[in-house]
């Protein structure tokens, strides 16, 4: 544990996956043909703290949905990224855009194409229902599941291997 804060000490930007990251990976479609997401509250408010700790938050989804731009409008998240498949170019870009080296940036993913991102990502992190193999290249599994507490787990990890957690948590205090 102590290598993981070590890594989370240096993350200047946290990158999610969406589809069981964000939510736990069902996707509900009605008969119009729109496609609904359920995000889990307590994530999200979890972005926002990490956020005004000074971390930057960023996605890379497969799937493109105006959904999820909502969520990440709404969340304040700049660096959004639908619609790639192939995850790999676009964290490329990301780097390119912010100026941050991989050691600097933690990806969180949950399926076999999120494989080639945490390979290279300073802090790789797993979702705990993660698929086997992605837990394979994982730094750290979190300890809740997918769309139901996980990007609350990798935010305060990081804030509290910062420092900043006891300052977010002390507002409410």
């Amino acid at each position: 544990m102590q290598d993981i804060h070590a890594k989370a000490a240096q993350i200047k930007l946290v990158v999610f996956d969406v589809d069981g990251v964000l939510t736990d990976g069902s996707l509900f479609l009605g008969d119009d043909g729109q496609e609904y997401k359920a995000f889990y509250s307590r994530d999200g408010h979890g972005m926002k703290l990490l956020q005004a700790s000074g971390v930057e938050i960023g996605i890379i989804t497969g799937r493109s949905s105006n959904v999820v731009k909502l969520r990440m409008e709404g969340l304040g998240v700049r660096h959004v990224y639908q619609g790639r498949l192939d995850k790999l170019p676009a964290f490329e870009h990301l780097l390119a855009a912010t100026g941050y080296t991989a050691d600097a940036v933690a990806y969180v993913g949950d399926d076999v194409m999120d494989i080639p991102v945490l390979r290279h990502a300073g802090l790789a992190v797993a979702v705990q229902d993660a698929h086997p193999e992605v837990k394979n290249h994982a730094h750290w599994i979190t300890p809740s599941p997918g769309g139901r507490g996980a990007a609350r787990d990798v935010c305060e990890l990081l804030m509290q291997a910062q420092g900043t957690w006891e300052a977010q948590l002390g507002q409410y205090l």
